[in-house]
């Protein structure tokens, strides 16, 4: 009886085994998401957040991705660097993540990326806007879904070299982004209008809870236009004091996503007319029946227009299980060629993920806020459209910055 007990305890260990076996082949692919969930920056990374979460939803029902099913797990960065690279660092040794997303902080991103770097896990960045992700200190393992500041700094010195202004002001965030956009459009300005002069800068912390000694300061030295280097935390905030202060009425300042819907509706109708904006995308524009059809289908999950975070999210969700699927396989390098080059669709139509610095190559929209009868927010009027490829750093620059 003993030697029976023995031999069926064996046999039922090696049929759990043996039934184990096909789900630990087809585990799921893990994505983790860091990421500001909480404050102001959160405006715009819900969307990232949701459409990610709808465009997976969509591709698992369909089967997934190699017979395996797409998950994400999240953790809230609150815009703090060592809090992001410490929740990057479990998602990659705890929670055995298989990719990276994240994350609006480009000071963060570039943390995370280098951790990434080290670890050879993919990082796909979705709304930090530094070149210097996919420029300077770029490398194999990461990629850009969202425009970076090089992209945005050429697309607004195109809009702006076609206006009177002169004498400029900078002012911005003292931080990675709010450099690096002030630098990326200044540069490219003064390139196509070497006429321009910069009569001066103020800079203030991230999270500054008055604007109002700086705008009093701005207005005193007289400058034609500025340019507001905000980043994610502080676009709202700024836009709000540039109504309360009439600013925006007493000089023209432009500032990226000022025309952006994450940016806007918080605001309402309080929000500054006038304010020239870049955006990568609004769910009134391109008016394409792929936008539409992204528009509806957005709205029907989350009752809301999804921002151009939702277009982040849903390309996010659409290279990776492409890159898979294209791979043949999970294994990490495999998905990394696979990812180099790659193009889908998208509401913007077709985006293309440059094979050489692994930056996306989207439009870049510039348009000027204003009301408009319908919206109980500001819309962008005026759109100028700049194609991806006349923003994009060009691969000598991208190796010259390397």
């Amino acid at each position: 009886m003993k030697r029976v007990a023995c031999l069926i305890l064996c046999l039922v260990g090696c049929v759990a085994v043996l039934s184990a076996t096909p789900a630990l082949a087809k585990k799921p692919i893990k994505v983790g998401i860091v990421d500001c969930y909480s404050g102001p920056p959160s405006t715009y990374t819900n969307d990232v957040r949701d459409a990610f979460k709808m465009e997976i939803d969509k591709i698992n029902a369909a089967g997934g991705v190699l017979g395996r099913e797409i998950t994400f797990v999240t953790r809230d960065s609150k815009f703090k660097v060592d809090i992001g690279l410490s929740a990057a660092k479990e998602l990659i040794m705890r929670e055995r993540v298989d990719i990276l997303m994240g994350t609006i902080n480009s000071a963060l991103a570039l943390a995370v990326s280098d951790l990434c770097r080290k670890e050879k896990i993919p990082f796909v960045v979705t709304f930090s806007k530094s070149a210097k992700i996919t420029g300077a200190k770029g490398h194999r393992y990461v990629f850009s879904i969202t425009e970076n500041t090089a992209m945005a700094g050429k697309a607004a010195a195109v809009g702006l070299s076609k206006k009177p202004f002169q004498k400029y002001w900078i002012a911005g965030d003292d931080y990675e982004y709010g450099h690096a956009i002030a630098e990326g459009v200044w540069a490219n300005l003064k390139n196509m209008r070497p006429d321009v002069k910069l009569l001066g800068e103020s800079w203030w912390k991230v999270g500054e809870p008055d604007f109002t000694p700086y705008i009093t300061a701005i207005l005193a030295a007289k400058p034609d236009a500025v340019i507001v280097a905000t980043g994610g935390r502080d676009c709202v905030p700024f836009l709000k004091a540039a109504k309360a202060t009439g600013f925006n009425q007493r000089v023209p300042f432009y500032m990226h996503t000022a025309t952006e819907l994450s940016t806007l509706k918080p605001l309402g109708l309080d929000a500054p007319e006038g304010v020239l904006g870049t955006s990568n995308y609004f769910f009134y524009y391109p008016r394409s029946a792929a936008n539409k059809a992204f528009v509806k289908t957005f709205q029907k999950t989350y009752d809301r227009y999804p921002a151009v975070g939702a277009v982040y999210g849903s390309l996010a969700a659409d290279f990776i299980a492409g890159a898979y699927q294209k791979a043949g396989s999970v294994d990490t390098e495999k998905f990394v060629d696979a990812l180099e080059g790659m193009t889908v669709d998208s509401p913007l139509g077709q985006v293309t993920m440059r094979a050489y610095d692994h930056q996306a190559m989207l439009p870049m929209f510039m348009g000027v806020t204003q009301k408009i009868e319908g919206y109980n927010f500001l819309i962008a009027g005026d759109i100028m459209v700049i194609p991806g490829e006349k923003v994009m750093p060009s691969v000598a620059e991208i190796k010259k910055a390397r």
